[in-house]
């Protein structure tokens, strides 16, 4: 600015001044610049730390801080630097303005400014020049205007986040996470210097490209914070050592794709909370991309880590890297739809017990056998002969849970599915028995929901990434409690991957046809987890296991979740825990679905209560009642045994409790009957 424009300044104030009402008048018109400005969209962790921040639309990082957030030191020093008087003047800092227009005509030249923060606030506002005598004008003209219509905060406010950066940062809080990697609440003298620094020439004092003007630049604000008292000579002389950084930091991209998502269902959010960990998050990024990078070329994998009691997910790593490339990072592998192996078994196994079809210890076969033209094969291509339905399980036998779901029926395993809130795609109309084995299609987060589920005692959990998500007071039933229990005890017996510790740990590993897709998912008292391994395009892996690749990986993200294990729930009081021996007749061995639903006239059938029915049982007893079918009969609720060879055909049954129940009555021949109705 040259000095007869400083001259023109000074005098319009005095005549401004002359004029006290029509220039009171006068400030009162201004018609200010909008106070608002986009800025950036945040995805913010459980905590509050900042997980991933977007651009504007302009390509800028505007991150919105509010005065509290700030380091008050810094504060004390921009004011200390910029405008010793901020809280004192009305705008315009008078004693400057002279001193400014005496040393212009005593020299010659422009020796000092007299800009206020408000000043230049102003100019930040609109976006203008400060270089021709209007200019000057028109921001004493809105200072003026500011100061009578915000509080000094406010206007500081405005400043440290609009302020310049250097490149595309506007912002302090922006200007800490480029340079610093952090949020600007707590700074050190060195850092809070630079800050201040930075806005006067923020291109020609970048520290990533001009260092060396960068640290003259933060060294004069350092001499004049000493000499404003504002810190100590010891404080100065400590902060002068301290290295200018030399290039920006990249801004918190954690958890990509999950934020992509959480941006797209709700993009009129400015704030997103989300129910992640940032510190599990990013440890379980490096866990995945060190994965895949020792799996092979054009692998990758997802991760997922949720609480099943609350139904919180606490981290989600859709891919290796969120790139382009052999990998396809893009791709979100915790939605993608794949096969998903043998991980449906233990539903099927849990059914089963729901439907008084076996039991842990229930004797079945592992023969070869055929359902029509479909003959299943164990993944070894042996056969076991007579086992235990627990070490069925154990094993991922193939051909003993086919011969469970075909007594079910995969119409009664889809619609459990659906009350785990599981979405599953079917290639064709109708399931098929080949759902037991992979024949379906379902996400990595449809697989958190189900064994969510398991793990919570069988009652369904919604799964949410959003805080302040509730479950439903009364949840869907996917398996009865006592069911739940004994898939999760069967699950906890599983070997441990080779050079994991056995913790107890309930999983199960899946491998799809032709080792497409490896899956591990497993749970203990309150967290759930589960790995895909595999490549996006869906070509095969040759050799790879679930139980080789991704379990290993599994037992890697629980050890990283936490130091132990939180222990499985005790068995519900119900449970029936005894060997084979004291198994009621019909459930010591598994018989096919010829047997246990038999077309024949003598065959059991439920009497009362029919299918469907809802019973006021008025908080009693319940009346139960069976047609044809040869005694003794056992009746179970729910899968649980509540009454053992009977000899009546009519009985009372102690209720399971109110709400939806399975009743199934057993034979002295092993056929059963069921009745699915609603107690009141």
């Amino acid at each position: 600015m040259s000095w007869y424009s400083l001259w023109f300044l000074a005098l319009a104030l005095f005549l401004a001044a002359l004029g006290r009402d029509r220039f009171d008048q006068w400030v009162d018109a201004t018609e200010l610049p909008p106070l608002a400005v986009e800025t950036s969209v945040e995805m913010l962790d459980r905590n509050g730390v900042l997980l991933r921040a977007y651009t504007v639309a302009d390509g800028r990082w505007r991150l919105a801080v509010s005065l509290d957030g700030v380091d008050p030191d810094y504060l004390k020093m921009l004011i200390a630097y910029e405008d010793k008087r901020f809280y004192d003047h009305h705008g315009v800092d008078t004693v400057a303005m002279m001193r400014a227009v005496g040393q212009a005509v005593w020299h010659r030249e422009f020796v000092s400014g007299a800009s206020t923060l408000t000043m230049q606030v102003a100019r930040l506002l609109e976006n203008g020049t400060t270089g021709l005598w209007p200019g000057k004008f028109r921001q004493i003209r809105v200072a003026l205007a500011l100061e009578r219509r915000l509080t000094k905060d406010e206007i500081l406010a405005l400043y440290v986040n609009r302020a310049p950066f250097g490149g595309n940062l506007e912002g302090v809080r922006a200007a800490t996470f480029a340079y610093f990697g952090k949020e600007p609440r707590r700074l050190t003298v060195a850092q809070a210097a630079l800050l201040v620094a930075l806005p006067q020439s923020p291109e020609y004092r970048r520290p990533d490209r001009f260092n060396g003007a960068a640290h003259d630049a933060r060294s004069r604000v350092l001499a004049r914070a000493e000499g404003a008292g504002v810190i100590g000579e010891g404080a100065r002389i400590a902060a002068e050592t301290e290295t200018v950084p030399a290039k920006r930091q990249p801004f918190p991209a954690l958890a990509p794709h999950l934020t992509d998502r959480m941006r797209a269902d709700e993009p009129a959010t400015q704030v997103h909370r989300l129910t992640l960990d940032s510190a599990l998050q990013a440890r379980l990024q490096v866990l995945a991309e060190r994965a895949a990078r020792e799996a092979g070329q054009r692998q990758s994998i997802a991760l997922m880590v949720a609480n099943h009691r609350t139904g919180e997910i606490l981290a989600s790593v859709g891919s290796a890297g969120y790139e382009p490339g052999a990998r396809e990072g893009f791709v979100d592998m915790t939605q993608a739809v794949r096969s998903p192996g043998s991980t449906l078994k233990p539903l099927i196994y849990g059914l089963a017990f729901d439907q008084g079809l076996a039991h842990p210890e229930t004797l079945i076969e592992d023969r070869p056998v055929a359902f029509g033209t479909y003959a299943p094969q164990n993944f070894d291509g042996e056969f076991r002969g007579t086992v235990r339905v627990r070490e069925a399980l154990e094993m991922s036998l193939n051909i003993p849970v086919v011969k469970l779901l075909n007594a079910l029926g995969p119409a009664r395993l889809m619609a459990h599915l659906r009350r785990a809130g599981t979405e599953a795609e079917l290639p064709g109309d109708q399931p098929g028995l080949a759902v037991a084995l992979g024949g379906v299609g379902v996400s990595l987060e449809g697989l958190m929901r189900l064994y969510s589920g398991l793990s919570n005692g069988g009652k369904a959990v919604v799964l949410s990434a959003r805080q302040g998500v509730r479950q439903p007071e009364v949840p869907q039933v996917v398996l009865s409690s006592e069911s739940a229990w004994m898939i999760g005890d069967i699950l906890s017996d599983i070997p441990p991957p080779r050079g994991a510790a056995r913790t107890g740990l309930a999983y199960k590993t899946g491998t799809s046809y032709g080792h497409r897709d490896a899956w591990a998912i497993g749970y203990d008292g309150t967290h759930v987890a589960g790995v895909w391994m595999g490549r996006p395009d869906g070509t095969p892996v040759p050799g790879a296991f679930g139980g080789e690749v991704a379990a290993p990986i599994l037992f890697e993200a629980f050890a990283l979740l936490k130091p132990s294990l939180d222990r499985l729930p005790p068995p519900p009081p119900s449970t029936l825990i005894v060997g084979n021996a004291g198994l009621p007749q019909p459930l010591k061995r598994f018989r096919p679905r010829d047997a246990a639903f038999s077309d024949a006239p003598d065959a059991p059938a439920v009497a009362f209560p029919p299918d469907g029915a809802r019973v006021d049982t008025g908080g009693g007893m319940l009346s139960v009642k069976v047609r044809d079918g040869r005694p003794p009969f056992t009746w179970l609720a729910d899968g649980r045994p509540v009454l053992l060879r009977s000899h009546d055909r009519s009985a009372m049954i102690p209720l399971p409790g109110p709400g939806y129940v399975t009743l199934s009555v057993i034979d002295s021949e092993g056929r059963s009957a069921h009745s699915a109705v609603w107690l009141d």
